[in-house]
């Protein structure tokens, strides 16, 4: 195994690590034939966690937001500006740690925003841009979602990101793909299609990726990685599934 092959797999154990440790279960690839015996006999167990989690999961995605969003540079700030609390999300929209950070917590700081306790500053960075073929997934990802602002849409925009979210390898979304989601979401504004196809924030969020990558405060052992989490300017624990309560609760 070569070395950037070890590294991947190293980058991904430590990220389903940090996602189990927060209550977060990593995606699994399918069964080998050795465990299928034992899903069998799991199965009924499986059908009623099932039954439970579907009403768990129905109850959390009734939360719509409700809060005003603008953006500054490569920054959408989402909530009242005087909030109590601040929260700071760097985010790469082909990130799978950032997708299935959002699915964990996404309902959670909706219903935070609504209730104007917190306000989140959207930070779109694209460390993962040569991921995909051809490269630059992550970058034009994040103009469509800045785009998305003046559009109206960015809440739904944001969240169909990461619904529709593509592998690492694969060939992304085009250009096209990411403008007609937005018409599907409502973006009715004349500009709308010209800002996603255009890529006009790219030089501005390459910028911002590499500030990120040498702002110390960012970083975990020495590196940046994508989700980054901030509350009050200090970065969080991933580990701690109670950081927002905690942050609302001034802890």
């Amino acid at each position: 195994m070569g070395g950037a092959s070890r590294s991947e797999k190293s980058r991904k154990q430590a990220a389903n690590q940090r996602l189990a440790a927060a209550g977060i279960t990593p995606k699994q690839s399918g069964p080998s034939g050795g465990t299928r015996i034992a899903l069998i006999v799991v199965a009924a167990v499986v059908v009623v966690a099932g039954v439970i989690g579907y009403f768990v999961i129905h109850n959390r995605q009734s939360t719509t937001p409700d809060y005003a969003v603008a953006a500054s540079g490569t920054v959408v700030t989402a909530g009242k500006s005087d909030a109590p609390v601040t929260v700071d999300v760097y985010e790469d929209y082909l990130c799978p740690v950032c997708e299935r950070f959002e699915s964990r917590y996404a309902d959670d700081v909706t219903a935070a925003l609504n209730d104007g306790k917190i306000k989140v500053n959207y930070h779109s960075t694209a460390i993962l841009d040569s991921l995909t073929t051809p490269p630059g997934y992550s970058t034009l990802a994040a103009n469509a979602a800045l785009c998305a602002v003046p559009a109206g849409i960015w809440p739904a925009y944001h969240k169909a990101l990461y619904d529709d979210q593509p592998t690492e390898k694969s060939a992304g979304l085009t250009a096209q793909q990411l403008v007609q989601k937005g018409v599907d979401l409502g973006a009715k504004n004349a500009d709308w299609s010209s800002c996603v196809t255009g890529n006009g924030n790219a030089a501005a969020i390459a910028a911002a990726t590499k500030a990120a990558i040498a702002n110390p405060a960012l970083l975990t052992n020495g590196q940046f990685g994508t989700p980054t989490i901030l509350v009050g300017g200090k970065k969080i624990d991933l580990n701690d599934s109670k950081w927002l309560s905690n942050a609302i609760a001034g802890k």
